[in-house]
């Protein structure tokens, strides 16, 4: 599953958000989108999961555009899984990783037996098999996320697209999400996930992709991109960068 932007152009009305836009990604890769606020980020993200359609240029999910297949198609292809939910949810664990299963099944869709299975291997595979019949609503902020997670697995697509995974996070449940992700891109899968932390990038992404008001700034190996000088320009503030070359 590859992901392919292809000069993308996007406006709210008559606000251009998104400029000629354009990146490849391929599995086996943590890309991290950063920017700051209003770079286009989110927008970028419901383009690629065909829930905005550009006015111009193409997205391409495995060789096929999102424009033209309909969304239980795209749903095959790519999972979405938003930022860490904390809402009052009566399901267990194992219950919201289940739903992963329904996805682009039709309204009318009940899981049995086999979508259980597959339900209670995504737990087992991210080690959280424990939580299944913990009531969501009551587990941690980040056991939370790795349900989303085990739910976007439950889902079969090979392409995981994250919206602020640490959002919200301590520092041990930040490196435990991303610990996750990053095993999952070694499996093959192709993780797109936007993020506010050049840290966390530096340690986990293979690629970051960096957006300034809409425009691509530059895109590639975060040690290779993100210069003190890129990135006090994206955030308005001064930088300071010591040690990364020893990073890994």
């Amino acid at each position: 599953m590859s992901i392919s932007v292809k000069n993308v152009g996007f406006s709210y009305r008559c606000f251009p958000v998104l400029h000629d836009v354009t990146f490849e990604a391929v599995p086996g890769n943590v890309i991290c989108l950063l920017g700051g606020n209003g770079a286009g980020k989110s927008t970028l993200v419901r383009c690629v999961l065909g829930f905005l359609r550009p006015e111009k240029g193409d997205i391409l999910l495995d060789g096929e555009n999102v424009s033209s297949i309909t969304s239980a198609n795209i749903s095959q292809k790519a999972a979405y899984i938003p930022q860490n939910q904390s809402g009052s949810f009566s399901y267990s664990a194992f219950e919201m990783t289940l739903m992963g299963t329904t996805a682009g099944k039709g309204v009318f869709f009940s899981p049995g037996k086999e979508q259980e299975e597959i339900a209670a291997e995504a737990l087992k595979r991210l080690g959280i098999e424990k939580l299944a019949h913990r009531n969501f609503s009551h587990l941690s902020g980040g056991e939370r996320q790795m349900v989303l997670i085990a739910r976007a697995l439950a889902q079969q697509a090979k392409i995981l697209i994250l919206d602020e995974p640490c959002s919200g996070l301590d520092y041990g449940n930040q490196i435990r999400v991303m610990e996750c992700i990053k095993a999952l891109a070694k499996e093959g899968y192709l993780i797109l996930l936007s993020t506010h932390s050049p840290g966390l990038t530096f340690l986990y992404g293979d690629l970051a992709l960096v957006l300034a008001e809409g425009r691509v700034k530059r895109y590639g190996p975060p040690k290779q991109v993100l210069s003190k000088a890129l990135l006090e320009e994206i955030y308005g503030v001064p930088v300071h960068m010591e040690g990364i070359e020893t990073w890994s």
